[in-house]
């Protein structure tokens, strides 16, 4: 049995559920979002809680049933508190700053790289090496913020590049005469 499946989903005051059959609306302070249900699961919705069960007993009906919990979880976390992720910047001339709806990264290529904000996504730059991607939808921010340190990856000799914060980077010894 799932540990995480068995678990309710509550549903904290001020959010709002719609359950029509397979498809699920959220609304809460910070918006609204919404998703379909596999047909290997079920779900009901009582007395502030969101209870989901497998159809059957198959391998593909168990594993559904936590992760579909886990992402009517993290709809119902982020219509209440929304998601962040914080990168860091580390090099010599290595920044970043907004410039209207777009992100401006200079990241010791010959170019600047104009990276911009997809829709539902908020970025700050509280100082020039630090990035601040909030929103709503876990799996925008995740990718966004994915998408950003791709660009320079950190690098094991000097440890410069884009990293997550708190992220620990494995430094290698450089050459030996």
């Amino acid at each position: 049995m799932s540990r995480i499946g068995k678990q309710p989903v509550a549903i904290p005051a001020g959010v709002t559920v719609s359950l029509n059959g397979t498809d699920l609306a959220v609304k809460g302070p910070k918006g609204e979002l919404a998703m379909s249900f596999v047909p290997e699961v079920t779900v009901s919705h009582a007395d502030d809680k969101i209870v989901l069960e497998p159809v059957g007993d198959t391998k593909r009906a168990r594993s559904m049933w936590g992760m579909q919990r886990s992402l009517v979880s993290n709809i119902v976390e982020g219509v209440t508190n929304g998601f962040t992720k914080k990168l860091l910047l580390t090099g010599v001339g290595y920044r970043a700053q907004m410039k209207g709806s777009s992100l401006n990264l200079q990241l010791g290529f010959s170019h600047d790289i104009n990276f911009p904000v997809p829709a539902g996504i908020q970025i700050k730059t509280p100082d020039q090496t630090t990035i601040e991607i909030s929103g709503i939808d876990k799996q925008m921010v995740g990718e966004t913020a994915a998408k950003i340190r791709e660009y320079r990856k950190p690098e094991p000799y000097k440890g410069k590049g884009v990293r997550y914060d708190g992220e620990y980077v494995f430094r290698k010894e450089g050459k030996k005469k």
